[in-house]
């Protein structure tokens, strides 16, 4: 986000490029340390002239640590009381005061068990700050996905409220093209009809081509848009923020046609690659090579074609997130996907692979049930449901099947859209040290409890 310097891309190093132990601006003085002197300031003999130091010292030996039995003439020094100095010492002279080594180790001032300096044991780092949905530090898989619930759960208002409006635009356009456009019980009967003609079958695919291609196109402006407020949202989630449905479309609204540039974009070059992979059946078909042939050749290069799409497609999966968060153009946000990425192709397929299966299940369990409900008070029954014959296409079944569909999809956009973002701040924290800024910005301290005072950024 733009007010957050959290997700501002990485620029140059806060030191500029100093070396360690170069001199800073003039206009930045530097304390001297506590072992340190100044170097423009001269050392006084204390045996000048003028000074008020007697000539006659005390010997050296009364100005030195006791180390061990007293001076003599000297009184010895008086024991320290218990519970004194930095933690308490423990009591019978443990730790080079003449008694017993103490259980937790020589010298020990802590505990027994361990060595325990300065009154307690070794507890490990601090915890990770947590100012809102996911802790600050590099994340685990469950914690990915638990994030994304969390922010559904949390701010469910504005969550559900935008997947739920979204969800509903978009089915009553596509219930309605469908119902409207598309109900064409004769193309289904050429499709169906094995006499019929070259010119027929033609026709008839084209429109359902057409069709699909409409219905695509709904739904896809409709992904975009729950993906972009989605995202901001998801992004305050992280630093504990609450925000409104306006502020979400106020924030994303800028990036929303490029965010449907890089959408079709990769489409394009899935499908691009496809096409490429399918090329050499195409050519050895059209100079009528051997039916065998052509159809390994097609075979082998569109599998081929997939596995290189589906690589391509993982490593620009969180091109998206970046466009939005960090205000980037489309190739940019393509680079910036592709080198968060890099040496870590596996683990985001995975995360991104199980995110998707949970997001099918979920959907699922709400598209199938009304599926069914639609298809039996069309007067289709079950059977004509699993037979899919043209019939389904009434409006009872599209009006209740829609209404699974509008439940499926606004339970399915905020695990999509939390899990990819989640995953690209994930990644931006175990490469650019992403928690760092995020610490600032939210005011939280590194301890997890709340610094005074105006927070970074808002």
């Amino acid at each position: 986000m733009n007010d957050t310097p959290g997700w501002a891309s990485p620029g140059s190093d806060p030191s500029d490029g100093r070396e360690p132990g170069a001199s800073a601006p003039a206009d930045r003085p530097v304390p001297a340390g506590p072992a340190e002197q100044p170097a423009a300031q001269p050392v006084t003999d204390p045996q000048g002239p003028g000074s008020k130091w007697s000539k006659e010292q005390p010997p050296p030996g009364q100005w030195s640590a006791p180390t061990g039995a007293p001076a003599p003439g000297q009184a010895p020094p008086p024991p320290p009381p218990p519970g004194s100095g930095w933690g308490g010492r423990p009591p019978s002279g443990y730790g080079g005061y003449g008694g017993p080594t103490p259980p937790g180790g020589p010298g020990g001032y802590g505990p027994p068990g361990g060595y325990g300096a300065w009154g307690g044991g070794w507890g490990g780092p601090p915890p990770a700050a947590k100012p809102g949905v996911i802790p600050l530090r590099p994340l685990g898989v469950g914690e990915i996905l638990d994030g994304a619930v969390s922010t559904m759960r949390t701010y469910w208002r504005t969550v559900l409220g935008i997947s739920l409006t979204v969800a509903v635009v978009t089915e009553v356009a596509v219930i309605l093209l469908q119902g409207l456009v598309l109900n064409d019980t004769q193309t289904t009967d050429v499709l169906n009809d094995p006499n019929a003609s070259l010119s027929e079958v033609s026709r008839a695919a084209g429109g359902v081509v057409v069709s699909s291609g409409a219905v695509l196109l709904i739904t896809l402006v409709g992904t975009i848009i729950a993906t972009a407020l989605l995202t901001t949202v998801t992004s305050r989630a992280v630093l504990g923020r609450a925000v409104t449905i306006g502020e979400a479309w106020r924030d994303a609204r800028p990036q929303v046609l490029k965010l449907f540039g890089l959408i079709v974009l990769l489409g394009l070059i899935a499908v691009g690659v496809l096409l490429a992979g399918a090329l050499p059946g195409i050519v050895v078909a059209v100079a009528g090579g051997p039916g065998g042939a052509i159809a390994a050749l097609l075979v082998l290069g569109i599998l081929a074609g997939a596995v290189v799409a589906g690589w391509l497609v993982i490593r620009f999966s969180l091109a998206s997130p970046a466009l939005m968060l960090e205000k980037q153009g489309i190739t940019k946000s393509l680079s910036r996907s592709a080198k968060l990425v890099r040496g870590s192709w596996w683990r985001v397929f995975g995360i991104q692979f199980l995110a998707g299966i949970i997001a099918n299940i979920v959907s699922s369990l709400a598209v199938i049930p009304f599926a069914l409900l639609g298809a039996v008070a069309g007067g289709n029954g079950f059977s004509g449901f699993l037979q899919s014959t043209g019939d389904n296409t009434g409006w009872t079944f599209l009006v209740i099947s829609g209404i699974g569909s509008v439940i499926g999809s606004m339970l399915t956009f905020p695990i999509n859209a939390g899990v990819t973002v989640l995953l690209y701040i994930d990644q931006r924290i175990r490469r650019e040290a992403l928690d760092l800024e995020l610490t600032r910005a939210s005011g939280v301290g590194t301890h997890g409890t709340a610094t005074p005072g105006a927070v970074p950024g808002s």
